[in-house]
């Protein structure tokens, strides 16, 4: 199970980088009190908090 929580983990930190790339795209093109900024900065949110989460778990393990 660990394991998978890895690969999971792994995906997770992929996914973070790519969020965090458009964030920043974003707030360059938009500005950063743009709707469009602030979802992707709450996805971004969102996306850390699981990975967060999912490392406490194992830490609890």
């Amino acid at each position: 199970m660990q394991n998978g929580t890895r690969n999971v983990n792994k995906i997770l930190r992929q996914q973070i980088e790519i969020k965090r790339k458009q964030l920043f795209e974003y707030a360059a093109n938009y500005g950063i009190n743009s709707q469009l900024t602030i979802k992707c900065s709450q996805e971004l949110d969102l996306l850390l908090n699981r990975l967060d989460q999912n490392l406490y778990h194992i830490q609890s393990a």
